[in-house]
Formats: structure tokens, sequence, C-alpha cells
């Protein structure tokens, strides 16, 4: 099996590609975790999912790609310049919510439906806010980190960060959790409760 010849990219996935470079915008996910999210987001037709940590919109691309007609999908990110960047390609589609917000903040104030799935690709969410974050995942639904192995743009001891994060995860009685040494490192956890 080759996972390297990935066939199904988003429409948009080049031009956001090149927004990246011209931005110089290197905190990307990489193109294996966008056909993990899509898979994922696939498998709930009428779904709710969370983007915390939108960037220019690779990722959101990808997500994009996996909604039916009936799914939403809410993106925060708190750099305004970005998030003019991925609403120039997504700001269109009513099933997306593009929010420009401190993602803290909008979890603390967050008072919706809960999710099917939340990819936290963000500070908050995935090492401020967890708590809070996880709250907001239905029973069933999938929580997603990546850059788990360790990153060239990791500040300096910042596999402390990570440690204590898969740690507490693994800990937790009310996720199923599978760590993946697979494309920037995965975990994906599952809410059983």
């Amino acid at each position: 099996m080759d996972h390297s010849n990935v066939q199904d990219f988003p429409k948009v996935y080049s031009a956001i590609q090149d927004k990246c470079d011209e931005f110089g915008f290197t905190m990307s996910s990489d193109v294996y975790v966008g056909t993990l999210l899509k898979t994922l987001v696939s498998s709930k037709p009428k779904g709710r999912f969370l983007e915390l940590g939108t960037g220019i919109g690779l990722s959101l691309s990808w997500m994009i790609d996996g909604l039916d007609a009936k799914s939403k999908l809410i993106t925060v990110d708190n750099d305004a310049d970005l998030i003019e960047i991925a609403a120039s390609f997504f700001g269109a589609d009513d099933r997306v919510e593009i929010v420009c917000k401190d993602g803290a903040e909008w979890i603390n104030s967050y008072d919706g439906e809960k999710f099917d799935l939340i990819f936290a690709d963000a500070w908050p969410g995935k090492y401020d806010q967890l708590e809070e974050a996880l709250a907001l995942l239905k029973v069933g639904g999938f929580y997603v980190v990546d850059d788990m192995l360790a990153q060239p743009n990791w500040p300096q001891g910042h596999e402390k960060n990570v440690a204590e994060l898969v740690a507490y995860l693994e800990n937790r009685e009310d996720l199923n959790v599978t760590k993946m040494s697979w494309s920037t490192g995965i975990v994906l956890a599952v809410k059983t409760r």
C-alpha cells in the first residue's frame, strides 16, 4: 500500500497552498491529516464539526470536502488576516461558520449543540481549555489532534506538553484513544459516555 498516493485533493487545495506560500504560513496540517479528517467527517451524516485553529484553511478544505449537504462546521482562529483568507475560499458556503476570536474565549462562551468531531489544531482545546473542549463533544464523537511527533517549529520543552496531553487523554475513562505514529503524529479519541 502506498499511502503517499493521495488521489482526492479538495478542488481548492492548490490555491490555498499557493496562499500559504505567498503569505509565508508554514503551520498547516499535512495532507495525511487532511485525508483522515475528510474520512472521519464523512462518517457523520448531518454532523456538527468544530475546528480550533483555522489557519489559512488547508485542513478546513479537507473537512468541507467530507461534509454532506446537511452538516455544519464551525472553524475558529484568532488571526484576522488568516481568517480573511479562509473566508475568501469558504465564506459563501452556508454549511460553514468562520469565526475570528480567541479560541479560549470562544470555547468558554459557546453554548450551542455538541459536536460529532473536534479537530484541535491550536493551543486552546488542545493544551488549554481541554476539559471544556471535550465537554463539547457528543458521545460517539471524535477528538483529533495532530503534531504529536516532534516538529521543527516546536518551542523548546514542548515535548513535555505533548506527553502530558497524551497521558491525560489516555487516563480519561470516557475516551477510547488510538495513538498513531503516522503523518505528524495523531491522537484519535472517541467519547464513550
